[in-house]
């Protein structure tokens, strides 16, 4: 009788690192995809000005939007998308302002909003205490820049 001697197998320890792979470029992809969905806010273009850009800070300040119909929204109301009143506007300056009295407010209106609704946004927020109010414009791409080229 033929003797049949087995081999003893060899442990593999290597890790099969090809189903990761996989997972990672679903993920990608799915964050591809959404990531330009997250935009918040509702859509409007300031008018272009030659002005610097502001310093980056840790808060975020709290935005008053005017659209070209002339509502107002703001960026830290309860939903960023609904209009509000003028009187909310203030109400949500005024808390903003008690949590934290150096916030910044600023304006930031759509080129074909009235101006008249830009004023009365900028009236609200000083009457929410806000002591200076900034307006947000687009950079002018035609504008020199800082070094005067």
């Amino acid at each position: 009788m033929a003797r049949r001697t087995r081999r003893a197998r060899r442990m593999v320890a290597e890790i099969n690192v090809v189903p990761y792979i996989d997972v990672m470029l679903v993920l990608l992809v799915i964050f591809m995809v959404t990531a330009p969905m997250l935009q918040q806010g509702v859509e409007v273009e300031p008018p272009q000005a030659a002005a610097s850009p502001l310093e980056e800070q840790d808060e975020p300040p709290l935005l008053i939007i005017v659209d070209r119909e002339g509502e107002f929204f703001v960026n830290q109301a309860e939903n960023p998308e609904a209009p509000v009143s003028l009187a909310t506007v203030t109400e949500l300056v005024a808390a903003a302002r008690s949590v934290d009295p150096e916030i910044p407010i600023l304006v930031k209106g759509d080129r074909s909003s009235n101006y008249e609704a830009v004023m009365r946004a900028m009236v609200a927020a000083q009457e929410g205490g806000a002591a200076k109010v900034g307006l947000v414009t687009d950079s002018d791409p035609a504008a020199p820049d800082e070094e005067g080229q």
